[in-house]
């Protein structure tokens, strides 16, 4: 019965040594949660049988990957009442790392706040680059007409139109605030969403 005890424990001394981020007593709560599962799963009439012990732990997997889906549901929860982007994101590549899903709604909420950033760095700008900064429209070798937001930076392109003008201060300042909103709220409905959907994380 020692011996089952020590491989308990060694199993469960690894995930914590990688549950590096998480605070102390959601580490102790972890640890008791899954020491208490792995003795109930691994008892018959009172006595722990090597056998139940060694088919309970890799019921639970790698330590280490446990570990980090602990993080990200951590990571994960975190997300769901912050509002700021960089609490988000960073909660998005921990996801990212562990799932398709998560990879696809990282990619989305990147493009997101990039051109959410993008239009409202435009707005500000423009009063002092008034010549340059702005949606502007020109045509490609091919002919084709192509639309970028420029920060003033840069030579403007020689067939281009400025086409907003100075409305790009109000336009850019609604509609980066609107996008960088709705990509928040799109993150967080995502993480609500994977969340509610996934199993306990307790199965054997």
């Amino acid at each position: 019965m020692a011996l089952e005890l020590e491989k308990i424990e060694g199993y469960l001394g690894k995930l914590r040594a990688h549950l590096r981020g998480v605070g102390t007593e959601e580490v102790n709560d972890i640890i008791e949660e899954l020491r208490s599962h792995i003795l109930e799963k691994s008892t018959v009439n009172g006595k722990l049988r090597a056998g139940d012990v060694d088919t309970t732990l890799g019921g639970l997997g790698n330590p280490e990957h446990l570990a980090s889906e602990y993080m990200t549901d951590a990571a994960l929860a975190r997300a769901e009442v912050s509002r700021s982007p960089i609490q988000i994101l960073a909660s998005l590549f921990r996801w990212a790392s562990l799932s398709v899903a998560g990879f696809f709604v990282l990619i989305s909420s990147l493009v997101g706040y990039f051109l959410g950033a993008a239009f409202m760095l435009c707005a500000v700008l423009k009063p002092i680059h008034p010549q340059s900064a702005g949606l502007w429209s020109s045509h490609n070798s091919s002919g084709d007409l192509e639309l970028s937001l420029r920060l003033g930076f840069g030579n403007m392109p020689a067939s281009g139109r400025d086409v907003l003008g100075w409305w790009i201060v109000p336009i850019g300042l609604v509609a980066g605030f609107g996008l960088v909103m709705l990509t928040t709220r799109f993150a967080i409905w995502s993480v609500r969403l994977y969340r509610k959907s996934r199993p306990p994380r307790i199965t054997v």
